[in-house]
């Protein structure tokens, strides 16, 4: 069973060094890294963000985190997942970015229209009766958008691994307009 959705085919067999058309998303993409690579020349940067900031952010497709804060390369680092929730994972991450990686600022950025909008922990026991083991992890869905980024402020706030959690803030990206809001954590 394949597990990439497969592309329309345009050609039988493409030539040598020629780019496919046919295939999986995947091979789309490994292609599009080659040409990507050919012309990349190391930027010569290491692991440690230019800004010393990182971004928790939901993996909606809509979200070009970078051009949506003005971010180049090297910038910043960004956690990605389903709704942008500060999750156990998340803290994880964090830890090793301000520990190992010296970022002291942390941006939490949820939307609006998210999918864990219309989604609840019964999708866990849902899971559970198709393949017969529960998840152990939680969905994390919420009703109230800004609620939800107040409770991802306290959970980084609170952290006992965190060691900079004076400058975090919480903002909801409009995905009809691309303007952020700030959300107080106080409200």
């Amino acid at each position: 069973m394949s597990t990439s959705a497969h592309l329309p085919a345009e050609s039988a067999q493409a030539p040598a060094g020629a780019t496919r058309t046919d295939g999986t998303v995947t091979d789309r993409l490994v292609d599009a890294n080659r040409r990507y690579a050919g012309d990349f020349d190391d930027p010569g940067m290491d692991a440690r963000p230019v800004l010393r900031v990182a971004v928790v952010a939901c993996m909606d497709a809509r979200l070009d985190l970078h051009d949506a804060l003005g971010l180049d390369l090297g910038d910043c680092h960004t956690i990605r997942n389903a709704g942008g929730v500060v999750t156990d994972d998340v803290i994880r991450s964090l830890t090793i970015s301000q520990r190992a990686l010296q970022t002291r600022s942390v941006v939490l950025i949820h939307h609006t229209g998210c999918g864990l909008e219309s989604l609840t922990e019964d999708f866990r026991i849902d899971l559970e009766m198709e393949v017969g083991q529960r998840p152990a992890w939680a969905v994390e869905s919420f009703t109230d958008v800004d609620q939800d980024v107040r409770q991802s402020m306290q959970r980084v706030r609170t952290s006992p691994f965190l060691l900079h959690t004076d400058d975090v803030r919480g903002f909801v990206f409009d995905v009809s307009t691309g303007l952020l809001r700030e959300v107080d954590p106080r409200d």
